[in-house]
């Protein structure tokens, strides 16, 4: 038995300790890379036995060999003459263990060893990297940035001691982010297929938004008030649509708080981006009128063809509020209800009314004939 210096556990605990590697990983991987190397240097057998045992701080050694009478394959095989040196029943057609010496691998062995080793105390970290990262993935993380790359933009940010890098196509436009700012960041997917992980940051993305709902509103986070959609143009306005399940719980009233204090803290956060916060309904004509907030809006005529798409009549003095900035905020709706909109004035409601009657009238008339034709087969 070759019970090895406690030193070398006492290393093992300290990497435990100091770089979360978990002393059984460490033992895995050195017993083969051991193995790998009395197989390689010292004979190919893949007999090798590696015990170590950090409790008994033994550490172990041994290939097996079987005792026969001549040798043909000195690799696998001993005589019982020499069998007996290592064990006083040893007898042919049996087994021995022969004990090895650490200096019994030789240089190149024990190199091997210890590269081996080093790739697997680093995939070990890596593994542990990827999961902490796996833990973040869909949430928000306040981070301190760094750095700011004058030339791309880029900010360099720190994350559980490691440097991550905030794109600035996912920085808010407009937003002048500095050395020393911590700043909330979203974690949009981790890759894992480089040699470290890599985390995908954002501020732009819309599950920030909701991320940071449910950091300030306790409803949501308890599961009465749920974020049904949001629609997003970073730095600019954002759309969110809520409900509740609770009928008693006033969905946008909880989300905006009291006297404003919950959404203007995600403003903040924001650097000034507008937010409109509405009432989530199944209803088709309640989910647009809702969306096309701050508009009033008078009636939703719904394409009758079937198609997605609607006509919502405002008042004259509410059509350029109705389309937005650009157009931005019927945009908005569009991408939060999923239904594509068409804003028409007050003044020109009754032409607008018509011509949905008379398309109405159309399709109708267009599925009575269909009807017809169907049943119009002799055979019936």
């Amino acid at each position: 038995m070759n019970v090895m210096n406690s030193e070398f556990f006492e290393a093992l605990a300290s990497l435990e300790k100091e770089r979360g590697i978990p002393v059984d990983y460490l033992i895995e991987k050195i017993s083969n890379a051991i193995a790998i190397a009395i197989k390689r240097d010292m004979g190919g057998s893949d007999n090798t036995i590696v015990d170590i045992d950090p409790a008994k701080n033994r550490f172990y050694v041994a290939i097996r060999k079987n005792v026969v009478e001549e040798v043909t394959d000195p690799e696998t095989e001993i005589t019982l003459a020499e069998a007996s040196k290592y064990s006083k029943v040893a007898h042919v057609g049996g087994v021995v263990e022969i004990p090895l010496e650490t200096k019994q691998f030789g240089r190149i062995a024990a190199q091997s060893a210890k590269h081996v080793i080093r790739q697997g105390i680093s995939e070990a970290e890596k593994g542990q990297l990827v999961q902490r990262y796996q833990d973040k993935k869909f949430e928000i993380v306040s981070v301190p940035i760094l750095k700011i790359d004058e030339v791309k933009g880029n900010a360099t940010v720190e994350i559980d001691k490691t440097e991550a890098i905030l794109p600035k196509s996912e920085q808010v436009p407009g937003e002048e982010l500095k050395e020393g700012q911590r700043v909330m960041v979203y974690v949009v997917d981790v890759l894992t297929s480089g040699k470290n992980p890599k985390l995908m940051l954002s501020r732009t993305h819309p599950g920030l938004i909701k991320r940071l709902f449910e950091m300030h509103t306790p409803e949501i986070k308890d599961g009465t008030v749920e974020i049904k959609a949001v629609s997003r143009e970073a730095g600019s306005r954002t759309k969110i649509a809520v409900w509740s399940k609770d009928e008693n719980v006033d969905a946008v009233g909880a989300c905006i708080g009291p006297k404003g204090s919950r959404v203007s803290a995600i403003v903040e956060e924001l650097g000034g981006e507008k937010i409109d916060v509405i009432k989530y309904s199944e209803k088709p004509e309640e989910l647009i009128a809702a969306a096309l907030s701050p508009s009033e809006v008078s009636q939703i005529l719904i394409d009758p063809t079937g198609a997605k798409a609607c006509k919502a009549i405002v008042p004259d003095s509410q059509l350029s509020l109705a389309i937005g900035n650009k157009g931005q905020n019927v945009r908005l709706a569009a991408r939060l209800t999923g239904w594509k909109i068409d804003i028409g004035p007050q003044s020109q409601a009754e032409e607008i009314v018509e011509e949905y009657e008379r398309l109405k009238a159309e399709t109708q008339a267009q599925i009575d004939k269909a009807v017809e034709d169907l049943f119009s087969d002799d055979e019936f």
